[in-house]
């Protein structure tokens, strides 16, 4: 996986599955090629096509895999309300402290 931007998109090639955990409730927006995505605590698989979304929560983990395209882009959207500033700078901060125990992991 190639992170596009210091931001939230990312770049999936064909043959990458890519574990990613949900520190927010954030959307996913497929933008490109269609993509397979398997969720914690969720009996069923989801494939989304490009321009769909879903909506993740938060503390879920991920895996997500291209489905049928050579690649395709990942585009997390969270919401942030002026008093969720506060909070979000103090998720930040509990997941840099224990990013060690998540080896592997990538957050959203």
């Amino acid at each position: 996986m190639r992170e596009i931007s210091s931001s939230i998109t990312f770049e999936i090639k064909a043959g990458e599955t890519v574990p990613l955990m949900v520190t927010r409730s954030t959307q996913l927006k497929v933008h490109g090629g269609s993509v397979w995505l398997t969720r914690s605590d969720d009996i069923d698989d989801y494939f989304i096509e490009a321009g769909h979304a879903l909506h993740l929560r938060r503390g879920e983990r991920l895996w997500v895999s291209v489905d049928g395209s050579p690649e395709a882009l990942l585009a997390f959207s969270v919401p942030v309300r002026a008093d969720e500033r506060c909070l979000n700078w103090l998720a930040r901060m509990i997941e840099r402290f224990s990013c060690w125990l998540r080896q592997g992991w990538r957050t959203v």
